[in-house]
């Protein structure tokens, strides 16, 4: 991985500038529960919608400190260090100012009283950022979609491996009842032996085509576009100041890869994970008919023959030759000999029953003996936390994520290039069909490599 060009003088000047540490509260104003040794120290990259919600969780925690956050465009970046240092402030009764902001995310990785870098930047940018920041010595919890293409999925996993740092991905879904439950019912054949799996999710990518306004004031534009191309600023892509929605890069081709990598990577690893296709994935790729303007019926065939589609659908439809699994988020239907056996979906229709009481009566009713028990977490960001203190693998360790995006973006080449192909999971390789070239997508600016 290299470094874009920048002014080694200019770099080091604005290093020098670090605090040398952040500045750990002593317990007796803050909670006894963990002593500041203790405490681990975080710094948020990319200060969006998504980070703005993980910061909340962040700054409600006694185990952890947010010490510095990062982003390209000024109003944000300066409107979290505000949060953070009025949060802590008031938590504390002090005047607080242990929070700094930088524009460019290697500043922030230099410092090295950070043990935890949290990523959630646009897609385009995930993997670069993740790769310096294990190589910096930090732990990483990094959004989904993991990364912008198979080949930095690869890269990323090695990466890792090899500084042997702990990374969760950020699939939330994981660590959430009613899909460990459905994943469960799966692996252990109460619904026989599944053949068939919808997924549901928005549409393919597009191509940018938006028109370019006048750049938004204190927005480094340049490196907001970083590994992708340069194209004309657009609030399409970065909108304009504090914002609550979630900005549309996600859909486009050059900066995301539309809902087949946004959901899919939450839909398809949930699929994966019941499928028992974790660190692996499907052995073949199918383009739907009229594949240049289709937006469903991409197939990813995975090698016991279970064929997995891109549908209009109710989340993750598991389909066997006993029974049908429906799951979504707070959703749940379990159907046995074509019979609702425990059923939570519809909350006005579904009144008098709740989803953690039919989650927890299928467990009890039809898992209490499984054979197969999935790693289980209620909380995603506490599974991280306990893993880096216990040095060990998370829920969804990069490894996992790594498949699950792998396999998105093999749905993606079905939609863009109407690929039918044949894939090696193990090699994450065409064995025919495909192009080499597109494992890698295209970048047209140098520099950004990974």
């Amino acid at each position: 991985m290299s470094l874009a060009p920048t002014s080694r003088r200019r770099f080091l000047q604005q290093t020098a500038v670090f605090v040398a540490a952040p500045l750990i509260l002593p317990s007796r104003v803050w909670s006894q529960a963990t002593a500041p040794s203790k405490r681990l120290t975080i710094g948020c990259i990319g200060m969006g919608t998504q980070m703005a919600g993980h910061l909340g969780n962040f700054l409600n925690r006694d185990d952890v400190q947010v010490v510095a956050v990062c982003d390209v465009d000024t109003t944000r970046r300066e409107f979290a260090k505000k949060r953070v240092e009025d949060f802590y402030a008031a938590k504390t009764g002090t005047d607080f100012k242990g929070c700094n902001a930088y524009n460019d995310f290697r500043e922030l990785l230099a410092r090295k009283d950070i043990d935890i870098a949290v990523i959630a930047t646009p897609d385009h940018w995930h993997a670069f950022i993740a790769i310096a920041a294990v190589k910096a010595g930090k732990d990483v919890y990094c959004e989904k979609p993991l990364t912008y293409s198979v080949r930095e999925a690869v890269e990323l996993v090695r990466a890792v491996r090899s500084t042997n740092r702990v990374f969760q991905t950020g699939s939330q879904q994981r660590s959430s009842k009613e899909f460990r439950v459905a994943a469960e019912l799966v692996r252990n054949g109460v619904i026989g032996k599944v053949s068939a799996v919808n997924v549901s999710f928005g549409d393919p990518a597009k191509p940018f085509a938006e028109p370019t306004e006048p750049v938004e004031p204190g927005l480094d534009w340049k490196l907001w576009c970083g590994p992708g191309p340069l194209v004309g600023y657009s609030p399409y892509l970065s909108p304009r100041g504090v914002h609550k929605h979630f900005p549309h890069w996600r859909n486009t081709w050059e900066f995301g890869g539309g809902m087949i990598t946004d959901w899919g990577a939450h839909h398809i690893d949930i699929a994966q994970w019941a499928l028992n296709a974790d660190e692996g994935g499907p052995v073949e790729v199918r383009a739907p008919q009229n594949w240049e303007s289709a937006k469903r019926g991409a197939q990813l065939i995975y090698a016991d023959g279970t064929v997995l589609t891109h549908v209009r659908g109710k989340g993750v439809s598991f389909y066997g030759t006993e029974g049908e699994i429906h799951v979504n988020r707070g959703k749940f239907e379990f159907i046995l000999d074509q019979k609702t056996v425990h059923k939570f979906w519809d909350k006005e229709i579904d009144k008098t029953t709740s989803l953690d009481r039919e989650v927890v009566l299928t467990q009890r009713e039809y898992l209490a003996d499984a054979k197969v028990k999935l790693y289980e977490s209620s909380s995603h960001f506490q599974d991280f936390v306990d893993a880096v203190h216990a040095r060990k693998r998370p829920i969804c360790d990069v490894a996992i994520g790594a498949s699950s995006v792998i396999a998105c973006h093999l749905m993606n080449f079905a939609y863009h290039y109407g690929a039918n192909a044949k894939w090696n999971p193990a090699k994450n390789k065409f064995v025919s069909g495909g192009n080499p070239k597109w494992l890698a997508r295209e970048r047209t600016t140098k520099g950004w490599e990974v």
